[in-house]
């Protein structure tokens, strides 16, 4: 596929048009009245939902959009769906007729990979909201990973087009007028191996919604249209003003950053591929123009990913903690070329879209250390080391099926040691707990711990990584995604790399099998596998960490003697 010339992506561009003039206090209190909707959004999901991955993992997005697709609110959950849902929207109105064919009631479904960013199991329900039942005022939105939706198989790391990575739903209505369009319905259900869960979880999916239009529309019955319009561009020029502010600190010019990819499913061969970032005064341009061509394998991230990466880059960087909206995302332009790895064209294969986008976070960091080292940690493990887990209940006959990332080791950074837990793109999500994990599954999970010296060095040491081994109490079909674990996570200012991610699966004569990236790898009954995540790298010279931190690592068993020894040998002069 050939690549064409660059485009250029700005966020947040609109006319304000005629609006009043609102004070600081109610702003403050209209955006916080927006966030407290969308939590009621999440909280009803949470509730609601059938597979764990959506009420333990929080594998989903919830967010308040305007009239015009900007995103008003967005309750925490997971980062990488930030910046996407305004695309889900806009294309999925757009597929079902515009606006004007939307009506107080209506839910549409869609999973177009190219529209919502994501493979097709991360699934879009749309709501328009209504005032008076006559004027549109914005829509509601959750997306949320099902289970299966009929792929080649549950979970994919060897697909070559999209079409075998899912049931499409290109923006249809789900919902008409409050009732449930009962051959859409049906379609769904059909096309997936769990279609209880699938049913549990479009359901808590709409209910969501609701409750998000009806808090919506509190807050604008509350307040009046007129006053919450303003009240909102207030809050989005604040927005744009903080990120700006951040920006200021980083000298003009043009950064490039440098990742590899492990390989794209498909060969062994790694992928290098470059970001730049060009800081113009307090404008931003992220530049993916010289990514490499789309790849055969299923590691492209289509357009909305390659965009919320950026948006996330740098509103955890200059966003100062409030929760997103679409003025963090003004100061912020994207170029990529379209037939590109990073902008990849239909039907290139992105089951694996999230693992470039997680490389260029990274990325995007490792450019900004070379103009202000101390504004970004050091490398992460750099991935959010995925396993989901299939098979069928020996005792029942019953399709079960199970997935979650499992936490890794931060980059220290200029003021502390890397602390432990997901990659930044998935910072609000989690992992099941071990209760549940056996309780559901027919696994015993036989160790979970920090792994000991798996945090780079420094004079801030890089986050522990954490070792997992789960024994198959049944035959159990898994897919594994572990990137860099060919690449150690890097440190900054002398720091030392951290630990790589690996993954293995131990059969029961003993024989091991390395699985990073692997799909429907049968692990039979009395078989273990074995996650290793990655350690982040450390920050400054080993040489500059204070005897009694060295110690005190030691004490609590992030750090072996020899470890300590090898980088800390003024700790025991």
């Amino acid at each position: 596929m050939s690549l064409k010339e660059p485009v250029v992506h700005k966020a947040g561009r609109f006319d304000k048009g005629a609006v009043g003039e609102v004070d600081p206090i109610t702003t403050e209190v209209v955006r916080h009245a927006l966030n407290s909707a969308a939590n009621q959004m999440k909280r009803a999901l949470v509730r609601t939902a059938f597979s764990p991955i959506i009420y333990e993992v929080l594998d989903f997005a919830v967010a308040i959009y305007d009239d015009k697709v900007r995103l008003l609110a967005q309750a925490p959950s997971l980062p990488l769906f930030m910046g996407t849902l305004n695309f889900c929207i806009a294309e999925a109105v757009r597929n079902a007729g515009g606006p004007e064919a939307l009506a107080p009631g209506d839910a549409l479904i869609y999973n177009w990979p190219f529209g919502t960013g994501s493979h097709p199991q991360d699934v879009a329900i749309i709501m328009p909201v209504f005032h008076d039942d006559d004027e549109l005022i914005g829509y509601t939105a959750i997306k949320g990973h099902w289970l299966d939706i009929a792929a080649k198989d549950p979970y994919c790391t060897d697909t070559t087009d999209v079409f075998q990575e899912g049931t499409i739903f290109p923006g249809v209505k789900i919902y008409k007028r409050g009732e449930l369009n009962d051959d859409i319905f049906r379609m769904v259900l059909a096309n997936s191996r769990v279609p209880d869960m699938v049913r549990g979880d479009l359901d808590a999916q709409v209910t969501g919604c609701r409750v998000g239009a009806r808090g919506f529309k509190e807050v604008v019955e509350r307040f009046g249209l007129e006053t919450c319009r303003a009240a909102v561009e207030n809050m989005f020029d604040h927005g744009e003003a903080i990120v700006r502010s951040y920006f200021d600190r980083i000298p003009d010019g043009r950064y490039v950053g440098h990742g590899e990819m492990d390989d794209d499913g498909i060969s062994d061969a790694s992928i290098p591929f470059e970001v730049a970032l060009e800081i113009s005064g307090s404008d931003v341009r992220i530049d993916f123009s010289a990514a490499p061509e789309a790849r055969e394998g299923p590691v492209n991230s289509p357009l909305p990913s390659t965009i919320s990466a950026s948006r996330v880059a740098i509103t955890m960087l200059a966003g100062y903690g409030e929760a997103p909206h679409e003025g963090h995302f003004r100061p912020i332009e994207v170029v990529t070329r379209p037939g590109s790895m990073f902008d990849p064209l239909p039907p290139a294969p992105s089951f694996l879209y999230a693992w470039p986008a997680l490389q260029a976070i990274e990325v995007i960091y490792n450019a900004i250390a070379k103009a202000l080292p101390e504004a970004v940690p050091a490398q992460s493990g750099g991935c959010i080391g995925s396993v989901v887990w299939w098979g069928t209940r020996e005792a029942t006959g019953e399709a079960w099926a199970d997935g979650a990332p499992h936490p890794m080791g931060q980059g220290a950074w200029h003021d502390g040691d890397g602390g432990t837990m997901l990659h930044i793109s998935e910072s609000a999500t989690r992992f099941t707990p071990v209760e549940v994990w056996e309780q559901r599954n027919p696994w015993l999970v036989q160790r979970m711990a920090l792994a000991t010296d798996s945090g780079g060095a420094g004079r801030h040491r890089g986050g522990a990584g954490i070792d997992f081994e789960f024994r198959m109490l049944e035959d159990t079909y898994i897919t594994s995604i572990f990137e860099r674990s060919k690449n150690a996570p890097w440190g900054l200012e002398g720091g030392r790399e951290g630990r790589p991610n690996n993954a293995i699966v131990i059969m029961p004569d003993g024989t091991e099998h390395r699985v990073a990236k692997a799909t429907r790898f049968l692990v039979p009954k009395d078989g273990v596998v074995r996650l290793m995540t990655g350690g982040g790298g450390g920050y400054g010279a080993p040489s500059e960490r204070p005897a009694e931190r060295v110690r005190t690592d030691l004490d609590d068993g992030y750090i072996s003697d020899a470890f300590a020894r090898t980088h800390y040998p003024h700790a025991f002069d």
